[in-house]
C-alpha cells in the first residue's frame, strides 16, 4: 500500500489537484447593516425638514423676487447718488435734505428729457416697429439677389413673430402717446415708486442703516463690514455713474449725428447705439451701429458709410478723452468678466439684469481685490509672456566629477 504524500495534505495542493469544474467550498461571509431605529428617524427628519426648507425659500423667491430686484436697483441709484449727496453733506447741509434735493433733480431732469423727447420718441419707435417685416424682406431680396438663394421673407417674418397682428398691437400701443403709455403701464409706475422711495431711505439713512447692521456683529467682523461698504459706495458707485455719463455723452453725440445724416427713426437709433455701447463690453458698439447700418445700407449706403465713419472717430475720442476723466475714480473691469457678467445678469433679471451686471461685478471684484492674497511669481510663469518654454533648461553637468573618476 503506498503512502500518501504528506505535500499533497496541504489545502494549497489539494487546491491545485482538484478538478477546474469543482465549486469552491467556502463563500465570503455576508455583513449585515443595522440602522438604529432613533437615529434612522433623526436622519428622515433633517432630510424631510431640508426637502421643506428648500420649497418654502423656492416659493418665497418666486413670490417676492420681483421686490428683491427693485430693492436692488434702489441699492445701486442710491449709491450713484452718494457722491453727489456728499457733495453737498460736506457743505453743512443735512443728509436728509441732501439727498431729496439729488433725487429731485435727478427726477426733474428725467421728466423734462420725457417731456421734450417722449412724443417724439415713441412715435419713431411705433414706425421703427411697424417697419421691421418691410426691412426684414429688404434684406432678404438683397441676399436673394446677391447669392442666388431662395429665402422666402413671410417664413423669416413668421420666425421672428413679426406677424401683421403682433405689430398692429406693439404700434397701437406705443403710438398712443407718452400719457397713454404711463396709463397702460401703472405696474410700471409702481415700480419707479418703490425704487425712488427705497433709494432715498437708504441714501438718507446710510449711516444709520450701517450702525443698526454693525451693531449684530463682533467687532473684527464690523471692521470688515465697513471696508466692503465702503467698497461698494466708492468703486460701484463711480463705476455706475462713469457709465451712465460715457452713456449720456455717447446716444447725444450718435443721435446728433444720426439726426444730421438723415437716418430713418435716428432718436430711438442714437439712444440705442449710446446704451449698448457702455452697458454691453467688448461688443456693444458694434452692436449699436449695426441696427442703423441695417436700416440704411440697402437704401442710402453712403449713409452707412458715414454712420461706421463716425462710430470710429467717436470711440477713439471717447478712449482718449472722455473715459480717462471720467473713470478715473473707478476701477476696471476685464471684459471678460463684464461680458459674462451682461449674460449671466440678462439671463436672471433680462435686459435691466445686463446693465446692473457689471456694477455687481465691480463690487465683488472691489471686494476681493482688497481680501484677498496675492504671491509673487515663479520664475516659470514670470517668464511666460517673453515666449520662454518654462522648465526646459537641463542642471549643468559637473565635468570636473567624471575626469576624476
Amino acid at each position: 500500500m503506498t503512502e500518501p504524500d504528506p505535500l499533497l495534505d496541504t489545502p494549497t495542493a489539494q487546491t491545485a489537484a482538484a478538478p477546474r469544474s469543482a465549486t469552491p467550498k467556502t463563500a465570503a461571509a455576508v455583513q449585515y447593516v443595522a440602522f438604529e431605529p432613533t437615529r434612522m428617524r433623526r436622519v428622515v427628519i433633517i432630510v424631510l425638514l431640508l426637502f421643506v426648507g428648500l420649497e418654502l425659500a423656492q416659493w418665497a423667491f418666486y413670490t417676492v423676487g420681483s421686490f428683491l430686484f427693485l430693492i436692488l436697483l434702489a441699492w445701486l441709484l442710491a449709491i450713484a447718488m452718494e457722491p453727489a449727496i456728499m457733495f453737498f453733506a460736506r457743505r453743512g447741509m443735512r443728509r436728509g435734505l441732501a439727498t431729496g434735493l439729488v433725487m429731485l433733480v435727478l427726477v426733474v431732469a428725467v421728466l423734462g428729457v420725457m417731456a421734450v423727447f417722449g412724443q417724439l420718441f415713441l412715435t419713431q419707435l411705433s414706425g421703427l416697429v411697424t417697419s421691421l417685416p418691410m426691412s426684414v424682406g429688404t434684406v432678404v431680396d438683397w441676399l436673394n439677389r446677391t447669392f442666388h438663394l431662395a429665402i422666402d421673407p413671410n417664413t423669416i417674418v413668421q420666425q421672428l413673430n413679426l406677424t401683421s397682428s403682433s405689430i398692429t398691437g406693439m404700434a397701437s400701443t406705443l403710438a398712443g402717446g407718452f400719457l397713454g403709455v404711463l396709463g397702460s403701464l401703472l405696474t410700471a409706475v409702481f415700480d419707479v415708486l418703490t425704487i425712488l422711495v427705497f433709494a432715498f431711505y437708504l441714501a438718507a439713512d446710510g449711516p444709520r442703516l450701517r450702525r443698526t447692521i454693525g451693531s449684530w456683529l463682533p467687532p473684527d467682523p464690523q471692521r470688515v463690514f465697513v471696508t466692503v461698504w465702503d467698497i461698494a459706495l466708492d468703486k460701484t458707485g463711480g463705476f455706475v455713474i462713469s457709465k451712465v455719463v460715457l452713456a449720456g455723452l455717447s446716444a447725444l453725440a450718435h443721435t446728433g449725428f444720426f439726426w444730421l445724416v438723415n437716418v430713418p427713426y435716428w432718436l430711438p437709433m442714437g439712444l440705442f447705439a449710446g446704451i449698448t455701447s457702455q452697458f454691453i463690453p467688448t461688443i456693444g458698439t458694434y452692436i449699436g451701429i449695426l441696427v442703423p447700418v441695417l436700416f440704411t445700407v440697402f437704401t442710402q449706403p453712403i449713409t452707412a458709410i458715414w454712420i461706421v465713419a463716425f462710430a470710429t472717430v467717436y470711440q477713439q475720442i471717447e478712449n482718449y478723452l472722455f473715459m480717462p476723466r471720467v473713470s478715473r475714480m473707478t476701477m476696471d473691469v476685464h471684459p471678460a468678466i463684464a461680458l459674462a457678467s451682461v449674460f449671466i445678469g440678462a439671463a436672471f433679471f433680462g435686459p435691466i439684469g445686463a446693465i446692473i451686471g457689471i456694477p455687481l461685478a465691480a463690487a465683488v471684484l472691489a471686494v476681493v481685490n482688497t481680501y484677498g492674497q496675492r504671491y509673487e511669481l515663479v520664475p516659470e510663469l514670470s517668464t511666460i509672456e517673453k515666449g520662454e518654454k518654462p522648465g526646459t533648461e537641463l542642471p549643468p553637468v559637473d565635468k570636473t566629477a567624471d575626469d576624476n573618476e
